[in-house]
């Protein structure tokens, strides 16, 4: 969704899949957003994520979106709002698979990321088109990205990092892409860096401190 997005030059704001009703909603507002995309449930630790049931909570603070459109994860029933909820499978369906994409100028908008809200209320940062460039540089020069690298980036898609280095940064290198819905720990990392030959790996430092625990073995 965020490529199809930058495709037809609609500017898109991604959040992190863990957050509350109201911080949903405040950011919602702030950005002024028409639609939002979300997901019937999510997974995560083994548990099943409400997503739609807090997003409908966030909604109710949010009078100017016009659509809700939800993608089916773990299919399980979720309420619905009948003028605004439409399911993602329905409108994809019968779309063409051709779809032009729109001429942007490097100044031209391209997304806006939230930051944390930690130190006071969340600031909207603008990021521009230009910034896929900065991106696909970057992963070329920084992180030495090759055509038969395996790659895996741990940073969720909803923080900067995982936005330019977890999408925009191995995908404009044409690099194979490992994406993992789940929970955060040596065990589960440590197996999937094995079981698909990940070449390299991107990570927080803080993540880092954290597997230091877990012990050489």
């Amino acid at each position: 969704v965020m490529l199809a997005c930058a495709r037809i030059g609609a500017i898109h704001s991604i959040i992190f899949g863990g957050f509350s009703a109201e911080s949903i909603s405040g950011r919602i507002n702030d950005c002024e957003s028409d639609y939002v995309i979300t997901a019937d449930e999510g997974l995560r630790g083994g548990k099943t994520i409400p997503i739609k049931e807090i997003t409908d909570e966030a909604l109710d603070k949010c009078p100017n979106v016009k659509k809700c459109i939800v993608v089916k994860r773990t299919g399980n029933e979720v309420d619905w709002v009948y003028d605004r909820d439409v399911w993602f499978d329905k409108i994809t369906s019968n779309v063409s698979d051709e779809c032009v994409p729109e001429e942007m100028n490097a100044e031209d908008p391209l997304f806006i990321l939230y930051t944390s809200g930690s130190t006071g209320k969340p600031k909207g940062v603008l990021h521009r088109h230009q910034a896929v460039v900065q991106q696909w540089l970057t992963g070329k020069w920084a992180l030495d990205l090759k055509f038969d690298d395996i790659y895996f980036c741990t940073a969720d898609p909803g923080w900067v990092t995982g936005t330019s280095y977890g999408i925009m940064a191995p995908w404009t290198n044409g690099v194979t892409q490992l994406i993992y819905e789940g929970g955060f720990g040596a065990q589960s990392w440590y197996k999937l860096i094995e079981k698909y030959k990940v070449t390299v790996w991107y990570t927080a430092p803080t993540a880092i401190r954290l597997l230091m625990r877990a012990g050489s073995e």
